[in-house]
C-alpha cells in the first residue's frame, strides 16, 4: 500500500512530468522568458499538438505558468509555490553545454531577434510623431508627468537611466531634478530625436547612447534610479529587462516603472506592437520584490479608457550584494 503523503506526491508528479527530453527542453526554454505555442513550435521543431500537450503536462504538474492576454496564451517557468522550486532545481541540474540545449537557445535567439526587429522597425518608422501617436490623451499624459515628476520632488537623485528612452521625454521632463541622466534606446532614430529635442531643452547634463536593456553597456551599481517609461509592455521579456535594470541600481536606487495597468485592448498588439496588455499590480510587485526591492505605494492615473500605473521600489543598502550575471540564463535561474 502507498502511503506517499500530499508532498511526496506532488514532488513525484512533477518528476515524472520533466521525465521527458522534450518536456526538459521546454522547461529550459521557459525558465528563457514568456513564449506562446507558436514561438516554442519554432524553438522545439515539433508540431503544434505535441508542444501543447507536453505544455499541457508541465503546466498541471506547477512547473509552468500558463496565462492568457486577450487571445495569446504565455507560458513561463513557474514563478511561485512548490512547483517554482521544483522547476528551479531541475533547470539548475541541466546541462548547458549539451548539444540540444545549446541549438534550442540559437533557435531561441532568432525569435527573439524576430520579434526585436519587428518592434525596432515599427518604433524608427514613427520617431517623428511618437510623442503626438501615443495612445494616451493630453490630459492624462500631463498627470504622469507631474506624477513622475513628484516622486522627484526632494529627493538627491545623481544619476538617473532612462531605459527605452525614445524621444527623450523623461530626460527632457526630469533634467533640473537629477545631476546627470543617460538615456538608452536600440531604435535609431529614435535617438535622433531625443538628441534633438535635448539639445532644443539645452539639458546639457543629459545624453542618449544606444543600447540594448537585455544587455545594458554599463557597470554595476552605477545609477541612483532607473526608470521604464511605457517600455515593459512592448518587452518580450519583462523580468529580464528588471534584472539587468537591477543589476545597475546603486544602493539606497530606485526602480520606477511607468506602464499601462492591466487591459482588455487587444487591438493594441496590432496597431502598436504592444506584447503585454499592462501588468497587474501583483505581477509587478512579484518581479520587483524577487530582485530584493522594496515596494513603495503605486500612483494610478486613470484615462478614458486605460489606466498608467507609477510603480516605484527601493534597494535597500543590506540588498545591495554581489548580483549574477545579466545574461538570461544565470538572471532567472
Amino acid at each position: 500500500m502507498d502511503a506517499s503523503g500530499p508532498e511526496l506526491t506532488r514532488l513525484l508528479d512533477g518528476l515524472a512530468a520533466a521525465a521527458d527530453p522534450s518536456r526538459l527542453r521546454l522547461l529550459a526554454v521557459c525558465a528563457q522568458g514568456e513564449w506562446t505555442v507558436s514561438e516554442l513550435v519554432q524553438v522545439m521543431g515539433q508540431s503544434q499538438p505535441r508542444i501543447s500537450r507536453h505544455l499541457k503536462i508541465l503546466a498541471e504538474a506547477g512547473l509552468l505558468d500558463r496565462f492568457r492576454e486577450g487571445s495569446w496564451v504565455f507560458y513561463r517557468r513557474a514563478q511561485e509555490g512548490e512547483g517554482a522550486r521544483l522547476a528551479r532545481s531541475i533547470c539548475r541540474q541541466l546541462p548547458m553545454d549539451d548539444g540540444t540545449l545549446v541549438l534550442d537557445r540559437r533557435r531561441l535567439e532568432v525569435v527573439r531577434e524576430a520579434r526585436r526587429r519587428a518592434a525596432e522597425a515599427w518604433f524608427d518608422h514613427r520617431a517623428q510623431a511618437w510623442d503626438e501617436e501615443h495612445e494616451l490623451n493630453a490630459a492624462q499624459s500631463k498627470a504622469i508627468d507631474a506624477a513622475l515628476l513628484g516622486l522627484f520632488a526632494g529627493v538627491s537623485t545623481p544619476s538617473l537611466l532612462d531605459i527605452g528612452t525614445g524621444t527623450g521625454r523623461v530626460l527632457q521632463l526630469l533634467a533640473s531634478r537629477i545631476g546627470y541622466g543617460l538615456g538608452v534606446d536600440v531604435a535609431q532614430d529614435m535617438l535622433k530625436i531625443a538628441r534633438a529635442n535635448l539639445d532644443r531643452r539645452e539639458a546639457r547634463n543629459c545624453q542618449v547612447r544606444h543600447g540594448d536593456m537585455y544587455q545594458l553597456p554599463l557597470p554595476d551599481a552605477s545609477f541612483a534610479a532607473v526608470t521604464f517609461h511605457q517600455v515593459l509592455h512592448f518587452a518580450d521579456d519583462p523580468f529580464a529587462a528588471l534584472s539587468e535594470a537591477r543589476r545597475v541600481l546603486a544602493p539606497d536606487g530606485r526602480i520606477i516603472v511607468v506602464d499601462l495597468a492591466r487591459h482588455e485592448r487587444e487591438e493594441l498588439r496590432q496597431d502598436r506592437q504592444h506584447r503585454r496588455l499592462g501588468f497587474s499590480d501583483g505581477e509587478m510587485t512579484n518581479w520587483l520584490s524577487e530582485l530584493g526591492l522594496a515596494m513603495e505605494a503605486p500612483v494610478r492615473v486613470p484615462g478614458k479608457d486605460l489606466t498608467v500605473v507609477l510603480w516605484s521600489a527601493r534597494l535597500a543598502d543590506a540588498q545591495v550584494l554581489p548580483f549574477p550575471s545579466s545574461s538570461r540564463a544565470e538572471a532567472l535561474a
